[in-house]
This record gives C-alpha cells, sequence and structure tokens, in this order.
C-alpha cells in the first residue's frame, strides 16, 4: 500500500554487559521502560522512554542495559541507499533523537500488542508511516493517518467502524478519505471494510475452533446470517462448508507430507 520496506517488531531486554552487532538492516531502539546505553560507530547516547535512536545498516553498535529495561525494537529492511534522502537522513545525522508525547503512546501501544502475540504483518507496516511521522516531529501526513486506521481495523474489524467513524479515527474529511482510499487502494472506504472482514472471518474459520456466530460478530458482521450472505456473495460457498474443506485441505497436506 505504502512505498516502505518491510518492517519487524521485537521486545528486547539488555543486560550489564555491553553486546556489539553489526548487520545490513536499519534498527529502531524504543526504550519502553528502564535505561539502555548505546553506541553507535563511536556516538554514544543514553536511551529512556523519552529517547530513542535510530542505528544506520551497516553500522557497529553496542549496548547495555541499566537495571529492568525494555525496548521495543524495529527492524527496517532497506539498505543505506534508502535512508539517504528527507527526514530519514536527518535521523541518521542524529540518530539519538527525544520522542515526543505522540512517538511514546505508539511506542507504549507497540509494545502493548506485541507482548500478546506477534502482531501481523500488515498490521507493522500500518504503523510504520505513522512512527516515522512521529519521530521525525512532522504532522501526520493524509496517509499515515490511512495506515494507521488501516492497522487499528485489522487489529479489531469487529469495532462498529462505519465510513465516518473511520474518517474521524483517521483525522480526515469523508470526502477525503474517500479519495484517500481511492488513490492508495483503488476501492471505497466500506469496500475495503468489508473486504478485510471477510477475510479475517475466513482466517479464523479455517485455524480456529469458535463458533460460526461468534466468528462472525468478531470479525464485524451483524450476526451469523450476515456472514453467509457475504460469504454466498463473494466467495460462493457458506462459512460452516469453508471451515470443512479448510480442515479437509489441511488433513490431506499433513498426509502427503508424512508419507514424503
Amino acid at each position: 500500500m505504502f512505498d516502505l520496506p518491510p518492517a519487524d517488531i521485537h521486545l528486547r531486554s539488555y543486560g550489564p554487559q555491553r553486546q556489539g552487532d553489526r548487520h545490513a538492516y536499519a534498527q529502531l531502539v524504543l526504550p519502553v521502560t528502564g535505561t539502555v546505553l548505546l553506541d553507535i560507530d563511536g556516538r554514544t547516547g543514553r536511551l529512556d522512554p523519552l529517547h530513542g535512536a535510530l542505528v544506520a545498516p551497516g553500522a557497529w553498535h553496542e549496548q547495555s542495559g541499566e537495571g529492568g529495561n525494555r525496548s521495543v525494537i524495529v527492524d527496517i529492511d532497506a539498505d543505506i541507499g534508502y535512508f539517504a534522502q528527507g527526514d530519514w537522513q536527518r535521523l541518521l545525522e542524529r540518530p539519538f533523537t527525544a520522542l515526543s508525547p505522540a512517538a511514546r503512546k505508539l511506542v507504549e501501544y507497540m509494545a502493548l500488542m506485541r507482548s500478546a502475540q506477534p502482531p501481523r504483518p500488515a498490521l507493522v507496516q500500518g504503523w510504520m508511516p505513522l512512527l516515522f511521522d512521529a519521530l521525525a516531529e512532522a504532522p501526520a501526513q493524509a496517509v499515515s493517518r490511512l495506515a494507521a486506521l488501516c492497522a487499528a481495523i485489522e487489529a479489531e474489524p469487529g469495532l462498529p467502524w462505519t465510513t465516518e467513524t473511520m474518517a474521524r479515527h483517521a483525522g480526515v474529511s469523508v470526502s477525503r478519505l474517500h479519495a484517500l482510499f481511492r488513490d492508495e487502494q483503488d476501492t471505497t472506504p466500506h469496500a475495503w471494510l468489508m473486504a478485510r472482514r471477510l477475510a479475517r472471518a475466513c482466517e479464523w474459520l479455517a485455524t480456529g475452533n469458535r463458533a460460526i456466530a461468534e466468528v462472525a460478530l468478531a470479525a464485524g458482521f451483524t450476526d451469523q446470517s450476515a456472514l453467509t450472505r457475504a460469504m454466498r456473495t463473494v466467495l460462493d460457498t457458506t462459512p460452516a462448508a469453508y471451515r470443512r474443506a479448510s480442515r479437509e485441505n489441511g488433513t490431506k497436506t499433513r498426509q502427503g507430507s508424512s508419507r514424503k
């Protein structure tokens, strides 16, 4: 959706002994609690929940922790050329940066989501534009707001989302929201929402044991009948048939693997 490199999120704690590393990807170090001492190519900074850092691709860095500490670590899969532009370049020139209130809130939210379970890649990609705007202390761009909105819907599709509530969440007008979805997704907000709800429902039907009515509500459909109608229209099947076929396919795959 957005021209951003893949990213992955971890929660990490550091001990008192210095640990060194060098890697081809960039890394954001964003403490949630405690203090981290970080050396990047000879430049040393003290990180805490008010201060983070960007480690450039290929930069040698060493870190150690003081007391109880925990940090959100964002690995960004891009080479140095990607960062040699605009606000990214400014962050590399001053890799130790203060975290604005908006950035801190976002980091806390990311830590909370990551501590429950590894977030889905689409969710991580949705956070990245807003996180970058917050670190660069720039006003949130419209595409960043759209990315954050999409990430929020991915995380909780069962909330009572409407075009109006989506626009309010993104901080744009309804007409602007329609324009953003048209430009970035080539669809309407409502069509995108329904597609994501149906995709999540199918995912839960295939991998879980929740009752179909419960899956329908969790995915944002009014009831089981609404989910059935949507699946008949889009997939020409029913929730029960979809679950049965998914399990049969899974059984055949496992049996085929065991015979090899």
